[in-house]
């Protein structure tokens, strides 16, 4: 393993740092007992005078608004300590255990993604002020729904927002570049981290309270099923608009039990709706990286100019809905180099569906609805092969956020 290949460690935070630590300190009172149940290593460097002030500026911040928090100084004083003193909590000890292995750079940028809670934020700006001392380049992302106050959002949103996270930091960085550090947070958040860096290829580390050291779980030889991701890409797409809710008879036309671990079902008002799973999340986040690398690869070749032609739309009477239709197939046709032509073939005034392309027969079938109507077209594009037919399907549904 390349010790020093880590120049972006993205770590998870937890409150470790407040429960027990700070938030355990002693009175001056308290301070000999206090003292004497720490670790024979650790307590040659709690002075009274260091404990005191770290104390007194914790207790200070917390009587204040959330906004008008300032934990420089408590940053300051647990800089004064090393660390690996268990009181600095689990992220600082971890990072200096991977930053003296040699796991990662002396002066690695370092991202902290903490929940939407007061206590992640509170520390997470600790962190961001101790390691600003210290000469790291440092980047705070809130996981919006990472919380402990609602269970089912925490599964169903939280965690999904975790993986998109994660996923976007290494594309914009690069995999070879990063390493996840996984000590800090929810128990849930290493499962995570373990399955982002198998999908990403990117080391993942953890460290137990108990542990002498740090250990890695490194990338396996295994792979997740890209023909599947291919396939059922337009659904994975619209399961992952915001606030976008899949009824299970718009998906049922399409179903594949492999699907299975990918969704979650929900029921609101006597229906059954599909979210996206947190695995779903990171099957879904890992090969559309992955295609947007290599799409230039698997697609057809370009139609010449005078080839294509103008979309075709049926003798219906669109109303309101003709010109954002029209503009929907000429931004097709005109955007992607491998469309010859878009041609409407259904038309539902009363219908709401999922927007989305999907493959139908040996056609590429575009479904288009504004919540309130639906038009069907197909695609014709140069492609050959199911393959490319494939290809062109996963860059459509990739790009319509785009067009819509």
């Amino acid at each position: 393993m390349n010790k020093t290949i880590s120049h972006t460690l993205i770590c998870t935070v937890g409150t470790s740092l407040f429960k027990p630590n700070l938030f355990g300190l002693p009175t001056t009172e308290n301070y000999e007992s206090w003292l004497s149940k720490q670790s024979e290593l650790d307590k040659r460097y709690f002075s009274s005078e260091l404990i005191d002030s770290l104390k007194t500026t914790v207790n200070n911040n917390l009587q204040l608004a959330l906004e008008k928090q300032n934990w420089k100084n408590t940053a300051g004083y647990l800089s004064k300590l090393p660390g690996n003193v268990r009181l600095c909590g689990a992220e600082i000890n971890s990072i200096t255990d991977l930053i003296q292995r040699e796991y990662c750079t002396n002066n690695c940028d370092l991202v902290f993604c903490h929940s939407a809670t007061p206590e992640g934020l509170q520390i997470a700006k600790i962190l961001e002020h101790y390691y600003q001392i210290k000469g790291h380049k440092v980047d705070l992302k809130e996981i919006k729904d990472l919380q402990d106050k609602n269970p089912k959002l925490f599964r169903t949103k939280g965690l999904r927002n975790l993986a998109k996270t994660i996923s976007q930091i290494i594309r914009e960085k690069g995999s070879q570049f990063c390493a996840i550090n996984a000590t800090g947070g929810y128990k849930a958040q290493i499962a995570i981290g373990v399955l982002m860096g198998q999908a990403l290829g990117v080391t993942v580390y953890y460290k137990h309270e108990q542990f002498s050291e740090i250990i890695a779980f490194p990338p396996m030889p295994i792979g997740l099923d890209f023909s599947l991701w291919l396939e059922i890409s337009g659904w994975l797409v619209a399961l992952d608009r915001p606030q976008e809710m899949v009824r299970e008879e718009n998906i049922k036309e399409d179903w594949n039990e492999r699907m299975e671990t990918l969704v979650e079902r929900v029921e609101m008002d006597g229906k059954i709706y599909f979210e996206l799973s947190p695995t779903g999340q990171i099957f879904h986040e890992t090969f559309k990286g992955r295609f947007e690398s290599d799409k230039d690869a698997v697609l057809p070749s370009p139609v010449p100019n005078h080839q294509k032609q103008s979309p075709e739309l049926t003798d219906h009477g669109w109303g309101k809905a003709r010109n954002p239709i029209l503009s929907l197939l000429e931004n097709i046709t005109n955007s992607c180099s491998y469309v010859r032509l878009c041609r409407t073939h259904y038309w539902n005034p009363d219908l709401s569906s999922p927007t989305l392309f999907r493959l139908r027969g040996e056609q590429i079938e575009g479904i288009f609805s504004n919540g309130t109507w639906t038009v069907k077209f197909f695609v014709e594009t140069s492609a050959n092969t199911q393959g490319q037919r494939a290809a062109c399907i996963a860059d459509l549904n990739n790009r319509l956020g785009d067009w819509l």
